[in-house]
This record gives structure tokens, sequence and C-alpha cells, in this order.
């Protein structure tokens, strides 16, 4: 579940609208702008009635036979072409497809699903309410724009805007890095159109690589009312449904008192919680106990910090799906491991707990932060 959620994430970066690849060849530019002017004008743009397009998404995250013993199992996994339709209201449809099994991926203000058909199984998230505060509607001011950019330039890097023509539209493209504390991560680009303000192009790179390790390229789109018939779109009758996320069990845990700290959540957890001082010289910097049966433990600042994630192990664990990834030696302990180009996760049992580890540090770190909490 959590891969398929992760990889989703991507997806997520248009803000539910047209993503594309920069075609990088001919097609007109727009003028030259500065970056602030540049994202008032798209924010400012009269919103389409409707974006349709074909899309091809492409995962270069995971290494080949990373997972399922080189099998994968989802579009999402193994990357994909398809479909996109969004609808001014907030509703939209991805519609991938390939030899790995096809997804649909359907929202609308208050639900993502993701309909995985090599499983048939739909894996459903409540998305967060919004307030709607007067003057909604309004862009933001030139200095309000500035003002956010300068926050967000005290931890990223941020570029100037960059006339481009992506996918065939006039558009401006800007890059973000972080500046320390990014483990892994490179940058996240993003490409928009500079007549409408759609989103084009999102793309997330590791450190060092030319080519994103996420992207999702529309190689067609158009502006123009699009069918509720085309976003409306149910899953089998059939399938399994995976609630990842409920109302619920939201204001149960607002209204449960946290328990943190070292000592408290040790004295709750009913299984040995394991925090050491340090991981691979990264300070403990929080502990505490999540849903009531879980511990986390989180070690050092900003993404190049590491979580681990503690609690009782059941019998599911063993043949869970991270028992299928490669096995790597913890000092006589057997770990599973799934690493990537953005980062590693490691799970594994000892003494009574089960452990995963995870954060955008390579393999070797990841495995001695691992080794340090046997």
């Amino acid at each position: 579940r959590s891969l398929i959620v992760l990889v989703v994430a991507v997806l997520a970066l248009a803000g539910g609208a047209a993503i594309a690849v920069a075609a990088g060849g001919g097609g007109p530019t727009p003028p030259p702008k500065p970056l602030d002017q540049a994202i008032h004008d798209a924010l400012a743009a009269a919103t389409p009635d409707g974006v349709t397009a074909r899309v091809t998404f492409t995962n270069k995250l995971f290494p080949s036979g990373a997972l399922l013993g080189g099998q994968v199992g989802s579009a999402l996994l193994s990357g994909a072409s398809g479909r996109l339709w969004v609808t001014p209201d907030g509703r939209g449809r991805i519609e991938l497809q390939s030899d790995a099994g096809d997804v649909q991926i359907v929202w609308n203000p208050t639900t993502l699903s993701i309909f995985d058909a090599s499983s048939n199984t739909v894996y459903r998230v409540n998305l967060p309410e919004h307030s709607s505060p007067a003057g909604q509607d309004t862009p933001p001011t030139l200095a309000e724009i500035d003002t956010f950019l300068a926050d967000l330039g005290v931890h990223w890097a941020v570029s100037a805007a960059s006339p481009v023509n992506v996918g065939g539209q006039a558009a401006y493209s800007a890059q973000v890095s972080p500046k320390h504390d990014g483990g892994l991560l490179g940058s996240v680009e993003l490409a928009w159109d500079a007549v409408h303000g759609t989103p084009l192009r999102a793309g997330v790179y590791a450190q060092g690589a030319s080519s994103p390790a996420l992207e999702l390229a529309v190689t067609e789109i158009s502006y123009g009312a699009v069918p509720s018939s085309d976003v409306d779109v149910t899953p089998p009758s059939t399938a399994k449904v995976v609630d990842l996320g409920t109302p619920s069990s939201g204001e149960q845990a607002s209204n449960t008192p946290a328990v943190t700290g070292l000592a408290a959540v040790t004295a709750a957890a009913d299984f040995p919680v394991v925090a050491p001082d340090t991981l691979v010289g990264l300070p403990r910097r929080d502990v505490r106990l999540v849903g009531g049966d879980t511990a986390l433990v989180l070690y050092g600042q900003g993404l190049g910090g590491i979580a681990l994630v503690e609690r009782k192990p059941d019998a599911a664990a063993s043949s869970g799906a991270m028992s299928s990834l490669p096995s790597v030696s913890l000092d006589g302990l057997t770990a599973h491991e799934l690493a990537t180009q953005l980062g590693t996760v490691l799970e594994w049992q000892s003494q009574g707990t089960g452990f995963v580890l995870a954060g955008s540090l390579p393999p070797a770190a990841a495995e001695a932060a691992a080794r340090a909490v046997k």
C-alpha cells in the first residue's frame, strides 16, 4: 500500500491538473517574465472548462527486480501510458494502461481512489477538508508572492522562470532544490501553461541525475468541457477495498492525548521500544506513539532525516509486501530492503519488535542505521 501511495504523490504535484513533459523542441515560447509575475499571471488566469490529455507516466524510482521478484504488479510501479480528464469543479481521472496491469486514479474534492486491476483492489484516501475564506478567488498580489518566495528561499534554491515550449504549449518552467538536509533529492521541476496557468510538467530528480526519477507526461492536450461520465467512474463491485484514511479515525486521533517522549512511549507500548540517542550521526529529535500501537522515532531534520517505525510484530508481517524484497544481513538478522534513487526502506524483526526504517539516504547508510537499532 505504501509503495502505491508513494508513487501517487508525484501525480498530486500538479494539484489535480494536467501535467506534460517539455518537448525541448519547436513551438512558440512566451516572453521572458520575472518568476513572481509568471506565477501571479498563472494564478490569475481563467480556469479552463476542462482538460483532456494523453499521458505517459515514467517511473525510474525502483530498480529492476526490486519488487515482487521483478514482476511488478502495478502500472504505477512500472510506468505506463494512458489518458487524463479534469473538470473545473475539482474532479478528475487518470487511466494508466500497461502489461503490468491497468490503474484508474479518480478524485473529487473529498476522496482519492486508486483501482489496481492487477490485484483487483481499490485504495481509498479521504482528502482533508478545506475552508472557503472570503475572497478565495482573488489571486495573491505580487507582494504576497514575493513574501512566499522569500520564505521558500530560506531552505530551497529557487530558479528563475524560463520561457519554454511544453507539449506544444508556450510555458514557463522553474526548479527548486534543497539548500541543505535534502537527502538524496536533487530537485523538483514544474512548468505551467503561460496562457491558462495549468501545470504542464512535474518531475522529481535525484541528486546528480539528468533524468527524473518520477515523471508524468502529456503528449496531447486540449481544453474544453469534459463530460461527467469521463471522471465519475466506479471500480468493479468485486474489487477489494482498502481504506487508507477515514474522517472517523482522524477525529479519534485528535481527541486522544498524544503520548510523547521516550519514557512515556516505552511505558505505553506493549513491545520493547528501541530509540538510540543518535543514528549515523543524526540526533534523536522526537518519540511518539501513533495510533495507540506504533512508536515513531525521528532523527535529524528536513528531508535528510530518518524515520524509525516500531510495533509489535504479527503473523502477517512475514508474508507482507516487504517480504518479497531483496534481503540483507544486519549482523545476523535478516532484513528486507527497498533501495531507490530517492531513499531506502528496511524492514526487520528483533526481540519482540518489528522495525521499519526509512530515509532519503543510500542503502549503506540505512543499513548502518539499522544495525545501530537492532
